[in-house]
């Protein structure tokens, strides 16, 4: 089976897609699958995620062309809506008779309507959603995201298949850990946006004042936001207490995420939220909250899943920060567990090959 793979963008700081959507790719390719891979800004051929990638076609150029240069597509599985692409990509596989698997990536829940609201209803009502019922099949990462696409009464059919994670060598884990600081840490990693409610973890941590501890927030950032944060911490007088690292990758990442010990995501919103598992399959327990679809930390007890609130985050912080190092990385070996459970990317992309299946007939 012939299977092209699209996103926004395969650059790292393009979120989490950037990052599943190569290895989803990847694994369908470690099972015999023929795969592609494309993005508008033409990063397939150029992104860092994707060195080496000899297994697959990396395509560039507009989608006509890399359409024509990957040959027949048995299945398209689009990653994302309300882009120009989108459209495109939508009418090559209709009219070259390929399967449209559209897989909205969090594109499609209340908070995203809410933002910039006026230009989302008018581009739904106009076009999104005709588009979005066209598709095959409707691709979730979890069962709210898919009750998001029933309660917009949409048609296809929907799958629901949660993203995959890689578990990193413990051995590098372990080594990392060696060499970690004197002071306890607690991480941020994502992007610097509004969505993540970064905020939230801000207010919480100025009423904590946790002594012996440090908050490092690491992601690149979007549209400026940077400055906004800059902000919230003068004028919540944290100083010092918070360093900002801006986006790290490779051995700098795995680091950051081994010696921490605990992973805080604030988010308002996420389809999945890939850096909960990632932080997980280190040893590291996290928190996060109902915005992200995580209810499995606290029935594998491995963290915490909570309101997006600050009263929320600060306490499940203020409990995480009574427990002993050798007690939080107990919490973070039962998440790596259950990481290798539920989200290996070979069992992942069995299913996503079986859904293809049923879409191309």
């Amino acid at each position: 089976m012939r299977i092209l793979l699209s996103a926004l963008s395969f650059q790292p700081d393009f979120g989490g897609p950037a990052r599943s959507v190569p290895q989803l790719a990847t694994a369908l390719a470690d099972l015999g699958m023929d795969v592609g891979l494309w993005a508008p800004d033409g990063s397939a051929t150029q992104s860092p995620l994707l060195k080496g990638a000899t297994r697959l076609h990396l395509l560039d150029g507009p989608a006509e062309a890399a359409w024509r240069a990957f040959g027949k597509v048995d299945v398209l599985h689009d990653n994302g809506i309300w882009r120009p692409h989108h459209l495109k990509l939508m009418t090559l596989a209709e009219t070259q008779g390929a399967a449209r698997i559209l897989s909205a990536r969090g594109m499609l829940t209340i908070w995203t309507f809410n933002h910039k609201p006026v230009r989302k209803r008018l581009a739904w009502w106009t076009y999104q959603r005709r588009s979005v019922n066209r598709a095959s099949a409707l691709h979730a990462t979890a069962e709210a995201e898919a009750e998001g696409f029933r309660s917009l009464g949409l048609r296809p059919p929907v799958r629901i298949i949660p993203n995959g994670i890689s578990l990193p060598p413990w051995d590098e884990v372990e080594t990392a850990r060696k060499t970690g600081p004197a002071d306890r840490t607690c991480l941020y990693m994502s992007r610097l946006n509004p969505t993540k409610g970064i905020p939230l973890l801000l207010e919480a941590w100025a009423r904590l004042r946790p002594e012996g501890w440090r908050l490092h927030i690491a992601g690149p950032d979007e549209n400026g936001y940077k400055a906004d944060l800059d902000n919230v911490v003068k004028r919540l007088g944290l100083g010092p207490e918070v360093r900002f690292l801006g986006a790290v990758e490779g051995g700098d990442k795995l680091a950051e995420l081994a010696r921490a010990d605990v992973l805080v995501l604030p988010t308002y919103t996420e389809n999945f939220g890939i850096v909960v598992a990632e932080a997980l399959a280190h040893g590291c327990p996290v928190v996060t909250t109902h915005g992200a679809p995580w209810r499995i930390l606290e029935t594998e007890s491995c963290g915490w899943w909570v309101p997006v609130s600050v009263d929320g985050i600060a306490g499940a912080l203020q409990e995480a920060m009574s427990k002993g190092r050798a007690e939080l990385r107990a919490m973070g070996d039962r998440g790596r567990a259950c990481v290798d459970r539920h989200f290996s990317w070979s069992d992942i992309a069995r299913r996503s090959i079986e859904l293809y299946e049923v879409a191309a007939g």
